[in-house]
């Protein structure tokens, strides 16, 4: 099993900046892509980012140079940098990891969803 937990959402002004942070842990032998996702009100649950093991990064349009994504291999967490937000980047984040286990099993994890709120 691998668990992830989240944190760093809340309430911020349109313009604002927010850190989400993802730590994962359990039966990891190996991470492949780690990435964040989100679902706003009444919608479907949509990519904002992801990172491979190597660093290779895509975003999607919607967030391209205002949120940055990173990871840190040796802790095995992954980041979401937001900044210049905007009311429509209201969501529930959701951290992903996919990887295989120590079982040799891929796994495919998802976090508990982060509230961010972006006031008008």
């Amino acid at each position: 099993q691998v668990q992830l937990v989240e944190s760093g959402g809340g309430l911020v002004q349109a313009g604002g900046s927010l850190r989400l942070s993802c730590a994962a842990s359990g039966s990891i032998f190996s991470i492949n892509v780690m990435g964040w996702y989100r679902q706003p009100p009444g919608k479907q649950r949509e990519l904002v980012a992801r990172i491979t093991g190597n660093g290779f990064t895509n975003y999607a349009d919607s967030v391209k140079g205002r949120f940055t994504i990173s990871r840190d291999n040796a802790k095995n967490t992954v980041n979401l940098q937001m900044n210049s937000l905007k009311p429509e980047d209201t969501a529930v984040y959701y951290c992903n990891v996919m990887g295989t286990s120590q079982g040799m099993a891929l796994y495919d994890a998802w976090g508990q969803g982060t509230q961010v709120t972006v006031s008008s």
